[in-house]
């Protein structure tokens, strides 16, 4: 009797599992994708390192989030945008104003993850939990994927391997030409043996005889470029020290260790490490998203914080407003993006005249966006940035476009941003004097 009830209590456990699997995969699942408004929304769940609990409470806040609200939300909803949230009669300056900010501060962004790697470990950036009371990361890191890390220089990815890894990679290369030289070798003897009358035969061999060249040049590419950016014995120890502090930083998180080799692991470090930013914004998220829970009791959906430019160039494919300009905002670590897809006229207008006064204060810059996203951009010192820093970075914004400026590296020369600075700093102190 007591094995009887023991098997009924394992099945009906059983069942509860499959129920509560069923509900997260009927939740925005891995990776989920719809099309609105022409472009692709993407959303991910909380990271899978997360606690149980904490899992639980993302999937609740998912709903909260997404909850039918009986009217209409985004941008059916019949809402006035405050001026402080659209764009400047010359749209360049939003941007401009930004890039200012950096200019005036001077501080570091990442070019790739192992440049985020290193600002997360010496505490530039704040690492934000997936779910907590004010917010939910709902959709971060929503393009990372599966691939191996690289080093991202000059627009060019070069893949990060461990001496280890280095070792296997060149020797899997090299079996695999040796095989496809072989393989190609053998297919041209059966050619030779095929009688020219056999064209049905003969095309099909040819065919593969091209498969195979095609694949074949491709791993002696590989081999080159490996060649290449291994064989010189400081690019050599660049490349090796970069996957050592990722697989130093993949080890370094308490709840789990992630496994460079392993592609679903890479993938969730990228999230985990894209779920950053810095103080001074983690600061107006935390203002913002407090106050909109505090009045509707739901969390406040974040979609994007910080991108380092590798990211932002793979975002820039399907994203028509991650902007491609020298220093984007979000690689700053100081912007990150609000959804308002799910809002309410109600909630949109709370949101936009909270944001709306923290411009006026002069804290952040904002702009809302058509992709159902309101962008904003924190000021360091909570102060916009000089206005002929502004005016100087007006030129550095291609064509009067914010969305598809697409030539890199256009840096400030080093003469005239000091000097611009310096003239800054001069006016500033000055007004410090006069204040005394």
């Amino acid at each position: 009797m007591k094995e009887r009830k023991r098997h009924h209590t394992l099945i009906a456990v059983g069942l509860l599992l499959a129920v509560t699997v069923a509900a997260l995969l009927a939740l925005p699942g891995r990776k989920q994708r719809g099309r609105r408004g022409g472009q692709t929304v993407s959303y991910l769940p909380a990271p899978v390192t997360a606690e149980a609990a904490e899992v639980s409470s993302w999937t609740q806040a998912v709903r909260r989030v997404k909850e039918d609200r009986g009217e209409p939300v985004g941008k059916q909803a019949d809402v006035e945008t405050p001026a402080e949230l659209r764009h400047y009669s010359d749209t360049r300056r939003f941007l401009a104003t930004q890039v200012a900010e950096w200019r005036e501060h001077g501080f570091r962004t990442p070019k790739d993850y192992v440049d985020l790697a290193a600002m997360i470990k010496s505490g530039e950036m704040v690492a934000l939990r997936p779910v907590s009371k004010n917010y939910i990361l709902f959709g971060v890191g929503g393009q990372a994927d599966k691939g191996p890390f690289t080093h991202y220089e000059n627009g060019e990815r070069i893949a990060l391997l461990g001496a280890a890894e280095l070792t296997r990679e060149q020797v899997r290369l090299a079996v695999s030409r040796s095989n496809l030289e072989g393989g190609i070798l053998a297919l041209r003897g059966e050619l030779d043996s095929v009688s020219k009358t056999d064209r049905q035969r003969r095309a099909k061999l040819q065919a593969q005889i091209a498969e195979q060249e095609k694949a074949l040049k491709a791993e002696r590419e590989a081999e080159e470029l490996l060649d290449k950016t291994y064989g010189d014995a400081a690019k050599r120890a660049e490349l090796v020290s970069g996957y050592e502090a990722l697989e130093s930083v993949a080890k370094s998180f308490p709840d789990r260790d992630y496994d460079l080799a392993d592609g679903r692991s890479r993938q969730e470090l990228k999230v985990r490490m894209l779920s950053s930013l810095r103080p001074e914004a983690f600061k107006v998220l935390e203002e913002v998203a407090g106050s909109y829970r505090e009045k509707f009791s739901r969390p406040l959906p974040i979609t994007s914080l910080v991108r380092p430019d590798e990211y932002q160039h793979a975002l820039s494919r399907v994203n028509p407003n991650a902007t491609l300009i020298e220093t984007p905002p979000h690689s700053t670590g100081l912007a990150f993006d609000v959804n308002y897809r799910y809002m309410t006229a109600e909630e949109q207008a709370s949101v936009m005249a909270h944001l709306a006064r923290l411009k006026d204060e002069g804290r952040i810059e904002v702009l809302r966006e058509n992709r159902d996203h309101y962008h904003v951009f924190a000021f360091v010192d909570g102060k916009r940035p000089d206005e002929e820093l502004i005016r100087a970075s007006l030129g550095k914004i291609g064509g009067g476009s914010v969305a598809k400026e697409t030539k890199r590296k256009e840096e400030v020369p080093a003469k005239e941003r000091k000097k611009v600075v310096k003239k800054v700093e001069s006016k500033r102190t000055g007004r410090a004097k006069g204040r005394r």
